[in-house]
């Protein structure tokens, strides 16, 4: 590949435009570059690469020019103020996360409504007296540090807290005693997608990186040879021992955790976020010092469970699409030894996890949970019995625990955590939610249409119980992801109740790529099948638009990270079809996102335009390239933050410059650019307020919508 520099050329001219009775005179000053890539004797034009270079001043005050633009913008709609205050008021709700039981304390997250961060609470026994353990907030003065994963040493004496700020996905490690909350002078800096598998009470194995050339480059540049260390209470980073590194793959994801008995170490390789191998060294083995192959990699998902009878459990799609248990004996680890402990049903295996003496096996079935629960013999105990269409989630424990807790939610249901005896198989209500919305007058139900190739794709669609289907047409927020294996299952969001309580109609779509369906329904929308997504988007488009549901002048539609993608692809091929569009977060540059932080990560599922094959497909719905002049587009309001080290705000700045430029006259194309925030994880409660106060109105306003006309 080669790149062309020339001096910078042309200035973007935009007259002002009232399309929609709003007046903006013109776009902020974006220059462009000749900038000119060769790929496969095709050259491919990037004008705007400037904006990559997050640190410049040049982009910094680009970013502040349209931050300023949208928040005119937005503020010259008359309901902005009223539906933020809405938000808010409905934002102010008592939450809770499932507990986590270590040893004779329970430790659970707690937001009284609207604190920026949730705070960890400690209590002894289920009846004990909470108090706060650790409180985020604190932290910094603007609440945007966050907490990640939370695990407790061998006997409880010390706690180690992953912290973020500001979202990133870099992540401090530090240490707290649990019984005086104080914090160790311990602290582990540059990790990244690591867990803290935890030895006794001496120290902990983690993955981290290297600390990165440049501090200032570390939200965008390559991250590269992740490693695994050993972590000794007491002493500095710099003395951490180095268990495992592989010099020749740097592009390899490491993971490690030992087994609860804390014999065999186990060792997690994946070259992406697709395919993994598994590796095991026994350490109470003298003569085993390097990891050995328990499922080589990569072609197959696996994931190691627990021990049992001195035999690995592992969660895989070994000739089992829709997912399995396996035995594995380490001594006898090749495959014509594995034995079946689960076998593969008609529905998904989505997750597996032991408590006590039996394994909860959370099944989907057509997108929503069935928890099944087996002994370690592989006998059916019983199915929970779940309230109804919505999502089962944690099941988490120890060997020796005779209970667990799970939350169940829905579109239409507040988070509820309960409470499992193991023995009995009672569930009881451990907390309940209450939200200040009437959600008894509204209806979940689930329909099925036919995509372009005729396959069936199933929806989820949430409304008002007064709202008659089939008497419309109504507005429509339209939303989908379809990517990574990741099922879009049913879950509680005061933004979508919102736009339901105000007569809207929420509709999601189980779009292929996901792992709704098992495997086959992952790669029938991955690589070059990625064309699939989209189709079904546009179908499930369609098909409402056919029922009478809605119209292509009373359609939103809105996806993040993957499918801020696939909503850029969407309003691209089919302008149109929709009235408003929301990519969030978007990996819209196809051509280039494999260059920046993780992004090479994600190849093993798009693929990646340094292959030509690959670069043939990846160019036709690569959203930044298949921006045409003059076309119009619906009313975009793009959405990222400065923080974002998963997918890196250049998607959306150059997408941006380019819908402006080639569309200076038609519906608004506006970018929103969130400050002290990255892909989502951890974002301060008013930072969300704020983003979907904004979403919402640019929504109510272009959809022309009731009560807000």
């Amino acid at each position: 590949m080669k790149k062309i520099l020339l001096p910078a050329i042309a200035m973007l001219t935009l007259n002002s435009f009232a399309q929609d009775g709003i007046r903006l005179h013109r776009y902020p000053f974006a220059k462009k570059e000749e900038v000119k890539d060769t790929y496969f004797g095709k050259t491919i034009e990037d004008p705007y690469r400037w904006l990559e270079d997050d640190n410049s001043a040049l982009t910094a005050n680009w970013v502040l020019e349209q931050n300023g633009m949208t928040n005119d913008y937005l503020g010259k709609i008359p309901f902005r103020d009223k539906i933020n205050l809405e938000l808010k008021r409905l934002w102010n709700y008592v939450r809770y996360a499932n507990p986590i039981k270590a040893g004779e304390y329970y430790f659970y997250y707690k937001n009284d409504g609207l604190q920026n961060q949730s705070i960890l609470y400690i209590q002894k026994g289920l009846s004990g007296e909470p108090r706060v353990f650790i409180d985020p907030n604190k932290l910094n003065e603007e609440g945007t540090s966050s907490l990640g994963s939370v695990n407790f040493s061998k006997n409880q004496k010390y706690c180690a807290l992953s912290v973020s700020g500001a979202g990133s996905d870099w992540q401090d490690i530090l240490v707290m005693t649990v019984e005086n909350g104080k914090f160790l002078s311990d602290t582990i800096r540059y990790s990244k997608f690591s867990g803290v598998s935890w030895k006794g009470d001496e120290g902990f194995y983690y993955s981290g990186y290297d600390k990165p050339k440049k501090e200032s480059e570390k939200y965008s540049a390559k991250t590269e040879f992740q490693k695994i260390f050993y972590h000794q209470i007491g002493t500095p980073q710099s003395s951490d021992l180095l268990i495992y590194e592989d010099r020749e793959h740097p592009l390899r994801y490491k993971g490690c955790s030992l087994s609860e008995d804390e014999r065999f170490l186990m060792l997690s390789l994946s070259e992406g976020t697709d395919g993994s191998e598994l590796q095991f060294r026994d350490l109470k083995n003298p003569n085993q010092k390097e990891f050995q192959i328990l499922c080589k990699g990569f072609s197959l998902n696996q994931e190691f469970v627990d021990m049992h009878n001195q035999q690995f459990i592992v969660y895989s799609n070994w000739r089992a699409p829709k997912y399995q248990l396996l035995l594995i004996d380490p001594n006898k680890p090749d495959e014509k030894n594995w034995k079946v402990l689960v076998p593969e049903k008609a529905s998904k295996l989505e997750s597996v996890s032991r408590v006590g003496n039996q394994l909860f096996c959370n099944y989907l079935e057509n997108a929503c949970s069935k928890v099944d629960v087996y002994d370690l013999k592989g006998q059916l105990i019983r199915t929970i019995d779940l309230p109804g269409l919505g999502t089962a989630s944690g099941f988490g424990g120890r060997e020796t625990d005779d209970h667990t807790f799970y939350t169940y939610t829905s579109y239409n249901t507040p988070p509820v955590i309960y409470h499992y005896d193991l023995k009995s198989g009672k569930s009881t209500i451990f907390k309940n939610t209450s939200v200040a919305m009437d959600l008894s007058s509204t209806v979940v139900t689930q329909l099925w249409f036919k995509s372009k190739d005729g396959t069936k794709v199933p929806m989820f669609v949430y409304h008002r119980a007064d709202i008659d289907l089939k008497k419309g047409p109504h507005p429509v927020f339209l939303y989908g992801y379809g990517g990574f294996n990741i099922s879009l299952t049913p879950s509680f969001s005061i933004p979508m109740s919102y736009f339901v309580q105000k007569g809207g109609i929420y509709v999601s779509v189980s779009l292929r790529g996901g792992g709704e369906f098992g495997e086959e329904w992952h790669k029938a929308g991955m690589l070059e099948n990625k064309q699939n997504v989209f189709d079904d988007f546009i179908g499930a488009a369609e098909y409402l638009i056919k029922q009478g549901i809605t119209t292509k002048d009373q359609l939103a539609i809105h996806g993040r990270s993957n499918g801020g993608l696939l909503v850029g692809a969407c309003m691209t091929q089919r302008p149109d079809l929709f009235k408003v569009a929301l990519p969030g977060v978007g990996v819209l540059d196809m051509l280039r996102y494999h260059k920046f932080t993780v992004g090479w990560g994600w190849a093993v599922e798009y693929g990646s335009s340094d292959q030509e094959k690959d670069f043939n497909y990846l160019l036709k719905y690569s959203p930044l390239h298949q921006v045409k002049s003059g076309v119009d587009y619906p009313a975009t309001l793009i959405t990222t933050a400065d923080h974002d080290d998963r997918v890196v705000p250049a998607h959306s700045f150059k997408f941006a410059a380019t819908l402006q430029e080639k569309n200076p006259q038609q519906k608004p194309m506006l970018i929103r650019i969130e400050t002290q925030a990255g892909h989502g994880a951890g974002k301060s409660t008013s930072k969300q307020i704020n983003e979907w106060a904004d979403i919402m109105t640019f929504v109510f306003h272009h959809l022309n919508m009731d009560g807000f006309k």
